[in-house]
């Protein structure tokens, strides 16, 4: 699952939200009377939550997220309502920078999608796949190595090895394992995600690129120069190839290469191809 963007209010947004108020409050009198009108309810209130999530309200949007579950926790609804609320506010804590609070929520919520079976499956990989970054960045780097292993083989059963899914997630693993100063095992990862993206993108595909810049940062560690200045270059060769569309990816790569270069005493090298990098930058 990604970011969601939030973009400013229009009068579009605004019309969604107070249809979505209207709707909720409906709902809420109609539960009173009913009960068995709940799930009804948690629709209408995750609606209202997702509307003002786009607007960047996650204030608004938590507070409704949070009704939407004691309401589903509370009476009667269908278990896949009460997995996607909690998948919901697990991702908007966790992108809120409210990491900690978050790890509760996705637990369950993954929990949830398991015990549903099926497709649910592949979501609660995807939640893992989440859960295990976050686990990265507190520096809980065991607990995220298990969820992106439990991630990596819901996902390979269900789409098979070669997938872009599958292929993210090796990535992932490649960089925790760098973090955590295994480079061997970094590489390794490193190398099975770039071989299921070509199979999968293309040799060509900017992920492509990314996946042998991190395959040369990996040689690089393990004093394979050779290998890192050969992975580099095949990186930017990818992406200037698409210019300007990844000028930002091309400059970063670059950036990271010359670094490498005057690092092995290939400063002529790296001297020679900053008059490269400036030139193809200068005509984006």
């Amino acid at each position: 699952m990604s970011v969601p963007s939030s973009q400013p209010a229009t009068p579009s947004s605004n019309t969604a939200i107070q249809a979505a108020l209207a709707a909720v409050e409906a709902q809420r009198e109609a539960v009173k009377e009913y009960p068995g009108k709940a799930p009804g309810l948690v629709r209408a209130l995750q609606t209202l939550a997702d509307a003002q999530r786009e607007t960047g309200d996650v204030a608004g949007a938590e507070a409704a997220y949070r009704e939407a579950l004691e309401v589903a926790e509370r009476l009667q609804v269908p278990p896949d309502a009460l997995a996607d609320v909690r998948t919901s506010l697990a991702t908007l804590l966790d992108f809120s920078g409210r990491e900690e609070e978050s790890l509760s929520f996705y637990e369950e919520a993954i929990s949830n999608h398991e015990a549903l079976g099926g497709e649910s499956q592949e979501v609660a990989a995807q939640l893992r796949n989440n859960l295990a970054m976050t686990y990265k960045g507190m520096g809980k780097l065991a607990l995220a190595e298990q969820h992106y292993l439990r991630s990596l083989e819901t996902l390979e059963n269900k789409r098979g090895r070669e997938s872009d899914s599958v292929a993210c997630v090796y990535n992932n693993l490649g960089s925790l394992y760098y973090a955590a100063g295994f480079p061997d095992q970094a590489k390794e990862m490193f190398e099975d995600g770039l071989q299921i993206r070509i199979a999968v993108l293309g040799e060509n595909h900017r992920d492509v690129a990314q996946s042998y810049c991190n395959l040369a940062t990996a040689c690089h560690e393990l004093k394979d120069n050779e290998g890192s200045k050969k992975h580099f270059e095949t990186c930017l060769a990818i992406l200037e190839a698409q210019l300007p569309a990844e000028a930002a990816s091309y400059e970063a790569a670059a950036l990271d290469y010359m670094a490498m270069l005057e690092i092995i005493g290939e400063e002529s090298k790296a001297a020679a191809f900053k008059k490269r990098l400036d030139k193809a930058l200068s005509a984006v």
